[in-house]
């Protein structure tokens, strides 16, 4: 399988989550940086040259691999499907409604398109329409949440289609990640482990709500409407569903969460803001720059692959046993080995003497030993 950080080009198997109101350029420029793929939301954008602005942002402070997430059912869609076109966006991730629409343009544009799925059904849908990946968030997740958990989607949708799968919702240290990895995902999204970053831009009271919580202290409010949101307990919240429980109609319902986001996120609201959080809070106890936060998940995730390979051996032969075709089905197989054979420094071509053998040279020290120095090192 092949992993994220490859297919993305990235440093880590993780995206930051598009968190409305939060997933800046500058923060989105942050998590880059730091190895991950940062993305820079739509949800909290107003209008459309707000995002063009958020892009310009971001590549002023990094010249790493970069998303934008659209969030569907902002009205300002169609513009910032152009933006992302005429900025040469490389990755589109889309969330609250189906891409399709959209799709050709993307893919004439060469954007890798990754939606986020609540379930395998829309997963296969999506694959039929060009999607390159998709990203199955469980219900751990916070913010916008399908009724799915994160253990019982992702198997259900890697079996379910061809493209790869990455995972998303209660994914917090390095256990999760490799959790999920067995669960056949290339990699995970993160949110609610990068509210604690020290380059997220949310109100330092908002952080120590999150710092204070323990997993049993979120809530999902609007699940009775069909709108379900996982949220930190507080006012807002517990009268919401007591309103929403007693039938209050959805106009009723809107005095809650109208503007809820911005007075959390800006405002530092901790009572009547929208805390939006995952079940992971209970993991989240410190501030931290996000470089540690992602190398503290990731930890060990090279040793774990390793063990979720220990099937596979590399060998190499000793000097007058190379035959012709050695090391062709590792080059077609591992993006390490390619990279290897491709960018060798050596005064001969290696992939002609390994794989063809023209001149049968391929056992004379003079091309032997340099070519296993020259590729050794993919393994």
């Amino acid at each position: 399988m092949t992993g994220l950080q490859e297919i993305l080009g990235i440093r880590y198997p993780i995206i930051q989550g598009g968190m409305a109101n939060i997933a800046t350029g500058a923060f989105a420029a942050a998590c880059s940086d730091a190895g991950a793929l940062g993305l820079i939301g739509t949800g909290g954008i107003r209008e459309a040259e707000g995002l063009r602005k958020e892009i310009h942002i971001l590549r002023e402070r990094t010249d790493k691999p970069f998303g934008v997430n659209l969030m569907l059912m902002n009205p300002e869609t169609d513009k910032m499907v152009e933006i992302c076109i005429e900025e040469k966006v490389p990755v589109v991730t889309t969330g609250a409604g189906n891409p399709g629409i959209y799709m050709e343009a993307f893919k004439a544009a060469g954007i890798k398109v990754i939606p986020v799925v609540p379930a395998p059904i829309l997963a296969k849908r999506l694959e039929k329409l060009g999607a390159d990946a998709v990203i199955a968030e469980g219900c751990e997740s916070g913010g916008h949440i399908g009724e799915m958990t994160t253990m019982t989607l992702v198997p259900q949708t890697v079996d379910a289609v061809s493209i790869p799968v990455i995972a998303a919702g209660g994914v917090a240290d390095n256990r999760q990640m490799q959790a999920v990895l067995t669960l056949g995902a290339c990699g995970a999204q993160i949110g609610t482990a990068l509210l604690a970053a020290e380059e997220c831009p949310i109100h330092e009271n908002y952080k120590e709500a999150v710092l204070k919580a323990s997993g049993s202290d979120t809530i999902v409010t609007g699940r009775i409407a069909g709108v379900p949101v996982r949220v930190l307990k507080n006012q807002m919240s517990r009268e919401y569903l007591s309103q929403e429980k007693a039938g209050a109609d959805k106009m009723e319902l809107e005095k809650f969460t109208l503007g809820s986001l911005r007075r959390a996120v800006f405002d530092g609201d901790t009572k009547t803001g929208s805390l939006m959080a995952g079940q992971t809070c209970g993991q989240v106890t410190k501030i931290r720059p996000v470089a540690e936060i992602l190398a503290d998940i990731c930890r060990e995730f090279r040793d774990f692959i390793r063990r979720k390979d220990e099937d596979s051996i590399f060998l190499y032969a000793g000097q007058g046993s190379q035959v012709k075709g050695m090391g062709k089905d590792l080059y077609e197989a591992f993006p390490a080995f390619r990279k290897a054979y491709d960018e060798a420094e050596l005064d001969f071509d290696v992939k002609t003497l390994s794989f063809e053998d023209p001149e049968g040279k391929i056992n004379e020290t003079r091309y032997t030993q340099p070519a296993l120095c020259g590729i050794c090192p993919a393994v």
